[in-house]
C-alpha cells in the first residue's frame, strides 16, 4: 500500500531549476511541479496553468527543487579504499591496492557490510542512479543489487568480468562467468526495474579474447548495455595495442568484440580519445563517463570534454571511487569545469565549460542513460533533491547564484529530501 501512495499525483511548490537545454536553465521561481506515478506531469508558475487547482500542495517555501545526481562509473568495491594510494599511477595503484580490496569480497558478509557503507554515502550526497562496477563475485554482486532495490535507489550493476593479467583471486573462467552472469541476468530480468544488470569486462587487458566474446554475446543475447574503461592512461593503450594487434585503437577492440554502442554503452574516462576512436564513439554514440578526479589522483590527463560536447556525444559524470576520492557529484561539476578551464589555457579555442553546460551533462544528458531521467520535463521520472541552502546565500543573490554557490560550496547537510522515481527515498541502513 505504501508503494501505492507514493505514486499518486502529488503537486510540490519551490524554487525549480533544471536544464531543458545545455545552454541555459530553466528556472521556476516560486513554482510548481506536478507529479503522477512517479513521472512529471508539468511545470508552471500556477496551479492553474497545471490544471491542478484543487489539488494538495507539499510546499518547500524557499527552497530549490532540482534533478538528483547521476554517478555514472563508480566502483562499489573500492569504498574502503576511498582516499588511499593517491600517488600512484593506474596500472601500480590497481595490482597493489585496488585488487587485494576487492578481492575480500568472495566473503558475502564483508561485501554487505561495505556496500551498506557506499550506498549510504551515495544516498548522503543526492545521487540516485548509478553506473556501478562489482567484483567478479556473483553472490556479492547480487546482494549490493537487492541492496540497491531494499533503498529504492536506481543502478546498473556490473558482475565485472576478468580472467588474466590480475591474482588467480579475482580470475573467473569465461564459462564461470557465464553462468553467474545469467544467473543474476534470470534474477533482475524486469526491463522497467530500477535495479538492473549490465555486461562489464573490466577492461581489455584484464579479459581475453574469448571472454570479451563471450561478453558481447550476453549484451546481444539480452541486449543489455555495456560499460568498461576507454583510454584512460597512456601505458595501458601501450598495453591495449600489444593484446590486440589487429585492432586500430583501443576503442576498436571493444568494437570488434560487440562491445562498443552495440548496445547501449558507457565509457569511463577516454583522456586520450581521438582520431578514429572518437569518429567510432561518435557513430556508435558512446557516452562519455568524465571522472575528473580520478584522472587527477592517478595522473591519468586531462579529459577533453569541450571536444566530446561539440562533437555530439553523450557525456555524464563519475566518481571513479576509489581511483577518484569523493563521491559528492556536485563536487565533480566543478572539477570538471576546473578541468575545462586548463584545456581553455592550452587551447583558447576550447571554451571551457559553463554552469548550465555541466549542470545539463551531469543530470539530462546524464540521466539519457537510464531513459526519461534528469530533467523535469512532461514524461521524464522524478529523481529530485530538495536542497535549504538557507545557510549558504545572503538574500540578495540570484536563484541561479544560489544554485552555484550550493554545488560549490554545499554539502549533503543541505540537502532536506531526495526523490528517485516519484518515490522519496528515506535514509538507507548501514551495518
Amino acid at each position: 500500500m505504501q508503494k501505492n501512495l507514493n505514486n499518486m499525483k502529488k503537486v510540490y511548490k519551490a524554487h525549480i531549476l533544471f536544464t531543458k537545454e545545455q545552454s541555459s536553465f530553466e528556472v521556476f521561481e516560486n513554482g510548481y511541479i506536478a507529479v503522477d506515478d512517479g513521472r512529471v506531469v508539468g511545470v508552471a508558475n500556477s496551479l492553474a496553468e497545471l490544471g491542478c487547482e484543487d489539488a494538495e500542495v507539499v510546499d518547500f517555501g524557499d527552497k530549490l527543487l532540482i534533478p538528483a545526481m547521476n554517478d555514472m562509473h563508480v566502483h562499489a568495491p573500492q569504498v574502503h579504499n576511498q582516499g588511499v594510494a593517491m600517488d600512484l599511477e593506474l596500472l601500480p595503484w590497481l595490482q597493489n591496492y585496488t585488487f587485494p580490496e576487492e578481492s575480500k569480497y568472495a566473503d558475502v558478509a564483508y561485501a554487505e557490510r561495505m556496500y551498506r557503507r557506499f550506498l549510504h554515502t551515495q544516498w548522503l550526497f543526492g545521487t540516485m542512479r548509478s553506473v556501478v562496477f562489482g567484483t567478479v563475485h556473483t553472490e556479492s554482486t547480487r546482494t549490493l543489487m537487492k541492496l540497491y532495490q531494499e533503498a529504492g535507489m536506481g543502478a546498473m550493476v556490473g558482475k565485472v568480468a576478468m580472467n588474466r593479467n590480475c591474482p588467480d583471486t579475482l580470475s573467473e573462467d569465461v564459462e564461470a562467468y557465464v553462468e553467474g552472469q545469467e544467473r543474476l541476468i534470470a534474477e533482475f530480468s524486469d526491463d522497467n526495474a530500477l535495479v538492473r544488470p549490465i555486461i562489464t569486462p573490466r577492461f581489455v587487458p584484464s579479459c581475453t579474447p574469448e571472454l570479451l566474446k563471450a561478453c558481447g554475446q550476453l549484451a546481444q543475447k539480452y541486449q543489455l548495455p555495456v560499460q568498461s574503461h576507454l583510454s584512460e592512461n597512456t601505458s595501458e593503450i601501450a598495453w591495449v595495442a600489444e593484446l590486440e594487434k589487429e585492432s586500430t585503437s583501443y576503442g576498436d577492440a571493444y568494437n570488434r568484440y560487440g562491445l562498443f554502442g552495440q548496445t547501449p554503452t558507457i565509457m569511463a574516462h577516454c583522456v586520450w580519445t581521438d582520431g578514429s576512436e572518437l569518429d567510432l564513439m561518435k557513430k556508435n554514440q558512446v557516452m562519455v563517463a568524465h571522472c575528473p578526479t580520478s584522472n587527477f589522483n592517478l595522473s591519468s590527463g586531462l579529459a577533453p570534454i569541450r571536444t566530446f560536447l561539440d562533437e555530439g556525444l553523450p557525456i555524464g559524470l563519475g566518481s571513479d571511487i576509489s581511483g577518484g576520492h569523493d563521491l559528492n557529484m556536485f563536487r565533480m561539476m566543478v572539477y570538471a569545469i576546473q578541468v575545462s578551464k586548463m584545456h581553455y589555457q592550452i587551447d583558447k579555442s576550447k571554451a571551457f565549460l559553463t554552469l548550465p553546460e555541466i549542470f545539463w551533462i551531469a543530470t539530462k544528458s546524464a540521466g539519457s542513460f537510464f531513459g526519461k531521467v534528469g530533467s523535469f520535463e512532461p514524461g521524464y521520472e522524478f529523481d529530485a533533491l530538495v536542497i535549504d541552502d538557507s545557510v549558504l546565500h545572503p538574500s540578495e543573490y540570484s536563484l541561479l547564484h544560489r544554485l552555484e554557490r550550493f554545488i560549490y560550496l554545499g554539502d549533503d547537510r543541505q540537502i532536506l529530501h531526495r526523490f528517485c522515481r516519484g518515490r522519496e527515498i528515506r535514509e538507507p541502513k548501514e551495518i
